[in-house]
Order: C-alpha cells, then sequence, then structure tokens
C-alpha cells in the first residue's frame, strides 16, 4: 500500500509540473522562450541601475534566480526582457500584461490585491522620513506645520497622512511621481523631509552624497514587499513562490542581505528575519 501510495505522489507531482509547463503565462515564456521583468531605477538597494545601466539589487537577484529556475522547471534557457517602470506604471504593466513579474521595492496590500497578485513576501520596511539636520526635527510629532515629500499613491504616502491624523498634527504634502525627484527637492531645501521606505532614504541619501540628512527613527507603518504578478494564473504564482522557497531554505537570502544591505549600519530588523524564516516554505 505505501508503495503504492508514494507511486501515486510522483505521478500526481509529475502531473502538476507538466501542467505548469503548458498552461497560461508559463506555457507563453516558454514557447517565447522570454521572461520580461519590470524594474525601477529609484529603489535603491532594492531596483536600481548599475554604471553600465543593467537592472540590479536585492529584488533584481531574487528574480533572476526565479528565472533560472523557470528555466529547469520549462527546459528552456529563458531570456530576460528588462521593462522599465515607475511608481505608477508598474501596475499598469502587470494589469495590461506589458511584463510578466515586477521586481523592485512594491508593498503587498489588501487594495492592491484587488488589481494584481503578489508573491509570497520577500522583505519587510517601514516608513521613514528623511530630514536635514540641525533643524531641531527629531521625531514625527516635530514635522507640525513643516513641509512633507512623498510620492503619489504609494503606501507610504498613506502611511504619513494617517500618522499626522493620529497625532492630529498639520503639515503640507508634496506629491512626486518618483523618488530621486523628492530627494533632489529635499537636497534643494525645498522641503523640510522626504517619506518613503527607510532603506530607500538610506541608499538614496548615500548615491545623493547627502551626509547631513538623518531618518527619524520612528517605524511610521508596516511594509510587506513582495514580487508583483498578474492576477488569474495560480501555476505562475505556485513556480515562482516554489523557486523563492527553495532559495530561501537554502540560506543564500542571507549571503544576498549582506551583500546589499551590510554598509548601511543597520542590523536586520525582527520584521527581516521573520520574512527569512517564514519565506522557506516547505516543500
Amino acid at each position: 500500500m505505501r508503495c503504492a501510495l508514494l507511486a501515486l505522489c510522483g505521478v500526481l507531482a509529475a502531473n502538476i509540473a507538466q501542467a505548469q509547463s503548458v498552461e497560461g503565462r508559463l506555457k507563453t515564456i516558454e514557447q517565447t522562450a522570454t521572461l520580461r521583468i519590470a524594474y525601477r531605477t529609484d529603489s535603491r538597494p532594492f531596483a536600481y541601475v548599475d554604471a553600465d545601466g543593467k537592472p540590479t539589487g536585492y529584488t533584481i537577484e531574487l528574480c533572476e534566480h526565479v528565472a533560472r529556475s523557470l528555466e529547469q522547471l520549462l527546459g528552456t534557457e529563458l531570456t530576460i526582457k528588462w521593462v522599465h517602470v515607475d511608481t505608477r506604471s508598474r501596475f499598469e504593466t502587470m494589469v495590461d500584461g506589458t511584463a510578466d513579474m515586477e521586481c523592485g521595492s512594491t508593498t503587498m496590500s489588501l487594495s492592491r490585491l484587488k488589481l494584481v497578485e503578489f508573491s509570497s513576501v520577500v522583505f519587510a520596511e517601514s516608513t521613514g522620513v528623511l530630514v536635514k539636520s540641525g533643524r531641531r526635527i527629531f521625531s514625527f510629532d516635530d514635522m507640525a506645520r513643516k513641509t512633507i515629500g512623498i510620492i503619489a499613491g504609494s503606501t507610504n504616502a498613506q502611511a504619513v497622512r494617517d500618522q499626522l491624523a493620529r497625532r492630529k498634527l498639520e503639515a503640507t504634502l508634496v506629491e512626486f511621481r518618483d523618488r530621486a525627484e523628492g530627494v533632489a527637492a529635499l537636497a534643494r531645501g525645498e522641503l523640510d523631509g522626504f517619506a518613503t521606505d527607510k532603506t530607500v532614504l538610506l541608499a538614496l541619501a548615500r548615491a545623493a552624497d547627502m551626509r547631513d540628512f538623518v531618518v527619524l527613527p520612528e517605524d511610521l507603518s508596516f511594509e510587506p514587499f513582495a514580487i508583483m504578478l498578474p492576477r488569474g494564473d495560480w501555476t505562475f504564482r505556485l513556480a515562482v513562490n516554489a523557486a523563492l522557497a527553495r532559495y530561501f531554505r537554502s540560506g543564500q537570502i542571507i549571503e544576498l542581505y549582506t551583500k546589499y544591505f551590510s554598509s548601511f549600519g543597520r542590523g536586520s530588523s525582527n520584521w527581516t528575519g521573520a520574512v527569512f524564516v517564514f519565506g522557506g516554505i516547505p516543500e
């Protein structure tokens, strides 16, 4: 009986693998031998371009690993087609099918799940505010009656609005299309603070050589990052999650984290440690 059950399990597993390779988006990827990955340039250290203009970063490398896993699943060598997106157009590429996945620092939320799907969580972050040193701004409460830059439509922007309402503070909010514009405005003195994901703030400030700027200590939100996927294709989502789970279980995720985050002088948060543990979903 046990041998028969094992044999049946083997058949079922083979059938599932075969179904994955010939249905839906996986079939298209197999037939075109192409995986279309949407990427951003303003999400250091998660997604940006290097000196040669090549997409790189923590999430980018995770997606490249997923691509290699799909190659093994499909038995086909894949070419990655990079699709440049910004904060707004990243959702459009998923809805209209321009890209197969988006790899950056996109927060999974219930409202967004009405439009797109997500992989398992790959990182956890919080909203922070970058301010210039020496301005007597030591906490978010000190942002009262100040000017704060935000990214239009972002979860960080909503977090700032929520915090202002909860603390009964008034501030002027200035919307930007991307983070680079917001950080540049802060550097020019047009803003008192700029809000987005904390690690991204540190990376952008370092890239712009903004040594006299600091990130306020409070965590203003919980931001679970995941790879954004199109809706309605469970086999593709399962293939992506299976690739991520094997990578997390192998321990390679620690090496990847160290590569992109060790230079910031911040230890990994409890959130990040939990992501690394729960990301290793068992087979």
